[in-house]
């Protein structure tokens, strides 16, 4: 009994690693897929087949830094739907794109330069930003390279690249010709410490304090029974602003006609307010006696909305009126009900000034600093460095209501995405977008906001509340402002007469430019003359002069980015203008969803993308987003020299992208854990291979019943997986492996057929039917979840053995489409009752089981020394009695016997366990070997010896 059988069993081959230096080793797999070519072998074989085409389109990251935590979200997403696409038999390329015009490069060329930047032209700094550019796009094509491998990285799509600018050029022309776009004198998010407009997209939110105050607007005397309440009283109506520097610039103060309003007396003073803001104001001003004169509706001062009465306050300390208005968006959330109103510094503010001809007053300068006689003792003075100042005048005049020094928090306030500082509204002259034909001042012409918002309509939103976010602010959106005041980007191409400032805005003439930027670049516009940019024989349709100057400002990025279907689709791939596929964070809807759409629609008349998938941001295990700025930022290099790739693909896979996904240091460990159990599962699946051919393998109806139950229960998982692709449910994808890989093979099935596979003779039909269920549940699932564990499958597939006419990779050969013949329902059913008995023979047998060295009577060590009996009755009965000599090989148990019996508490069946009779066979572990008798081993483990030694 002491011979050393270890020669005589099949244990598995450990040739396939996966083991330590995963990163290296990913670096290196990168590297052959490259070599080998794997993605042009992909769009070669899909061209010259006719697969119909998937087109993602990639929305473009700037190329200003090194990738962040939202890259690999984004980009590993994008990968997941490229490869599987692929796989599937849909020609879906990759094409990834940089955007390389714009503040934010800019900024950080700006902080490079220094003061070196005063002595340098315009050309010079666009030259600096295109090489600061086209640094960081090689070295994110690299990172990005690392963490994907596959994508057209040798030719990508760059916003600055000459063929790129001549299309967004073209289709400023055709913007042009649609008669929408516009130069005006409104409101704009205007960044003061970058001097240059911003577009919403732009403005970030974070909390601002600053000083706020509740002013008395004198009003000489009040109309009616109202003026009678009053008495001899000084009455005033009070506003509330936390923009004290905005009050040189008020023109009036609306009210709404709805609203009850009150007249509150405080002493010899009366106040005008909303009666549903009353407390807040009086305890917000630290006032305590007051007494309510009357109340009335807001229209007994303002009159009903669409007309004033012209009842007029009076300005603070200028020497002008503020008029009462009607306005519905007076809300009772806060402040007083009666709203302080600059036309210059605010779109609500504009709209109603604009409606009742106000006018417009703005005098503060680029710099965020106030200029002009009007602010003569501001003059120079910061705005917010105006704010407390403002403050003290009013209190020092006795028109202010609270009290000096005190301030507010705006949990949301608006910030320059570059520059970090809170921004201001501010009138200034600039290009825009029409969303009506109003706003550029036309009776009548393109509708671009109703035309939007019914194509919104027609996308499939992915999440469905897409829908309703993009409509939303596409619905409230103000004209949309395409210019800046910066030098790095595609210059608006507009031509003034010189004679009579006539502003030619046609497509003849950005035609013409865009043929001179596709040979030059758009440096072009600044390099040459204006009589050199413009077509022969232009002159000017108001006067007919021929010498013009070029326009300064260049067009905003959102524009740049927004004509990228256009730049990339139609041009470079010749596919249509038209994607399948967008699938950005959730802020492009703000962004570059909203860009995209109006281009699209403004130049072809629909949307670019057909379905628009949205993910959120990625945050820290409190819930704070990673910024690189921020103290919680671990850079992803450290993750991916830590952890490798593949964990961090996984990670994406397992989360649920529609919201906000925490990363963090304990959730990757999880995801390992997760990672190994897949790999050591591919890795045992592979060992059982070792000398198996596929020419060997048995056709389905002669496999052994478990075998083709996890066939059944691998292609249920396929079917599944394939359905989670297609619904970019890749959370589902993951769940569905782990499930499949611990449960069913792990747990049970390479549990059971671990005896049969070790240890019955090399080809017998035994293990050869083991064997060909290994090879096709690993050969299936390697090729399924590839998309996902790239690094992982490929090198499942270099060790998986193959038929002649094998693909080198496993991305070309396919996503697997044969499994659904696996399936067998009836058999599934059979094998869930079965998986019942089990979990109820391996619950009775683990309380038997005696602790290490501590063995009591009637106690047993492995499961194999277990004797099993099982009481059940009717089908239950029946089914057991049916698989009745394969149960101990099922249970892992030396012998089971199965008896009639009711189970107790409603159980399906009861077990007993005691020790196996009989001795230890020294090769299978099993207690086959009758008690007493001289076998070396038991009977199954003898016939195979005489099968081996020949």
């Amino acid at each position: 009994m002491g011979k050393d059988y270890k020669d005589t069993l099949n244990l598995p081959s450990t040739d396939f690693p996966m083991r330590a230096n995963l990163a290296q080793r990913e670096e290196e797999r990168v590297a052959w897929w490259r070599d080998e070519g794997i993605y042009e072998a992909w769009v070669e074989r899909g061209k010259a087949q006719g697969w119909p085409r998937f087109i993602l389109h990639d929305g473009p990251p700037y190329a200003n830094g090194s990738l962040h935590h939202g890259h690999i979200l984004n980009k590993t997403l994008k990968d997941f739907v490229v490869k599987f696409r692929n796989m599937a038999g849909e020609l879906c390329e990759y094409v990834p794109g940089w955007d390389c015009h714009g503040l934010p490069i800019e900024h950080q060329v700006d902080k490079e330069l220094g003061k070196k930047k005063r002595e340098m032209s315009k050309v010079e700094i666009r030259k600096a930003c295109r090489e600061y550019a086209q640094r960081f796009v090689d070295i994110q094509r690299e990172e990005f390279r690392r963490v994907m491998g596959f994508g057209q990285w040798d030719d990508p799509y760059l916003t600055m690249s000459y063929d790129y600018e001549a299309t967004t050029v073209r289709e400023l022309g055709r913007f042009f010709e649609k008669g929408i776009v516009y130069r005006g004198f409104k409101p704009v998010h205007w960044d003061w410490a970058a001097q240059t407009a911003l577009a919403e997209a732009e403005v970030e939110y974070d909390a601002f304090t600053t000083e706020h105050v509740y002013v008395k607007f004198p009003i000489s005397a009040l109309p009616g029974e109202l003026g009678e309440a009053a008495g001899d009283k000084k009455t005033f109506v009070v506003i509330w602003t936390t923009t004290p520097w905005t009050l040189p610039a008020n023109l009036a103060i609306a009210l709404n006609p709805e609203l009850t309003y009150q007249l509150v007396a405080v002493g010899d003073e009366a106040y005008v307010m909303a009666e549903g803001l009353r407390d807040e104001v009086l305890k917000a001003c630290r006032i305590e006696e007051h007494e309510v004169l009357t109340s009335f509706e807001g229209r007994e001062l303002v009159g009903e909305l669409g007309e004033g009465k012209g009842l007029k306050a009076r300005h603070p300390w200028m020497e002008r009126d503020s008029v009462l208005l009607p306005a519905d968006y007076v809300t009772l959330e806060q402040g007083t009900g009666c709203v302080h109103t600059a036309p210059g510094h605010g779109q609500e503010d504009f709209e109603l000034g604009r409606h009742f001809n106000l006018g417009i007053v703005c005098p503060v300068d680029d710099y965020g600093k106030f200029r002009g006689p009007d602010v003569e003792e501001f003059a120079g003075t910061q705005v917010f460095k105006a704010n407390p100042v403002i403050q003290q005048k009013l209190a020092d005049m006795g028109l202010l209501l609270n009290k000096p020094g005190d301030k507010v928090t705006i949990d949301r306030y608006p910030h320059g995405w570059r520059s970090k500082k809170p921004v201001i509204f501010r009138a200034t002259e600039q290009w825009f977008v029409a969303m009506e034909p109003e706003g550029a001042g036309l009776d009548e012409g393109f509708e671009l906001r109703k035309s939007a918002l019914e194509e919104i309509e027609k996308v499939n939103w992915v999440p469905g509340w897409g829908r309703d976010r993009i409509h939303g602010m596409v619905s409230g959106r103000p004209d949309w402002c395409i210019s800046r005041q910066r030098s790095w980007g595609v210059p608006i191409t507009v031509m003034y007469c010189r004679h009579c400032n006539e502003a030619l805005a046609t497509r003849e003439i950005a035609d013409h430019v865009a043929d001179l930027v596709e040979d030059h670049g758009a440096d072009v516009w600044f390099e040459r003359d204006a009589k050199e940019l413009v077509p022969e024989g232009t002159v000017c349709p108001a006067c007919g002069g021929d010498d013009f100057r070029k326009e300064e400002d260049i067009l905003d990025v959102w524009f740049d980015s927004g004509v990228s279907w256009s730049a990339v689709l139609d041009r470079k791939m010749g596919v249509g203008t038209r994607a399948d596929l967008y699938l950005e964070g959730s802020d492009q809807h703000r962004g570059w969803f909203q860009s995209s759409l109006l281009a699209g629609i403004i130049s072809r008349g629909h949307s670019p993308y057909s379905t628009c998938l949205t993910h959120g941001f990625v945050t820290d295990e409190d819930g704070r987003k990673y910024s690189k700025s921020s103290k919680n930022f671990e850079p992803p290099q450290r993750m991916l020299d830590q952890y490798g790739a593949e964990i961090l693909r996984m990670w994406v896979a397992a989360v649920d992208y529609r919201g906000d996904i925490t990363l963090s240091t304990e959730i990757l460990k999880r995801i390992s854990d997760a990672y190994r159990k897949v790999r050591n599962t591919f890795r045992f699946l592979l060992g059982g291979l070792e000398g198996f051919d596929p020419s060997q393998a048995l056709p389905l109806n002669e496999l052994e019943e478990i075998d083709r139950w996890v066939l059944h229960r691998t292609a249920e998982a396929i079917e599944r997986i394939e359905e989670a692709y297609r619904g970019y449910q890749f959370h589902t994808i993951y769940h569905t492996l782990v499930q499949l890989v611990t449960v069913d093979l792990s747990n049970v099935y390479m549990d059971v057929t671990k005896d049969r596979m070790y240890c019955e003779a090399p080809g017998s039909r035994e293990r050869l039917s083991g064997q060909t269920a290994y090879w096709l549940v690993i050969d299936a699932l390697v090729r399924a979840v590839a998309p996902i564990l790239s690094f992982t499958c490929e090198e499942a597939w270099e060790h998986l053995p193959h038929g002649e006419d094998a693909e080198k990779s496993v991305f070309l050969a396919g996503f697997p489409t044969h499994t659904a013949a696996w399936k067998d329902a009836e058999l599934g059913e059979r094998w869930e009752q079965l998986l019942e008995v089990r979990q109820e023979a391996q619950k009775a047998m683990e309380a038997k089981r005696a602790r290490k060295g501590e063995r009591k009577e009637g106690q047993i060590g492995s499961s194999q020394e277990a004797h099993l009996t099982l009481g059940a009755s009717g089908s239950t009965l029946s089914l057991l009695r049916s698989y009745e000599q394969s149960l101990p090989a099922f249970f892992i148990a030396s012998a089971v016997e199965v008896n009639e019996a009711t189970p107790a508490d409603g159980k399906i069946v009861d077990v007993g366990v005691v020790p196996a009779s009989g001795q230890k066979c020294p090769r299978c572990w099993n207690f086959w070997i009758e008690a007493g008798s001289d076998d070396e081993v038991c009977p199954r483990c003898a016939s195979v010896l005489e099968v081996i030694e020949g």
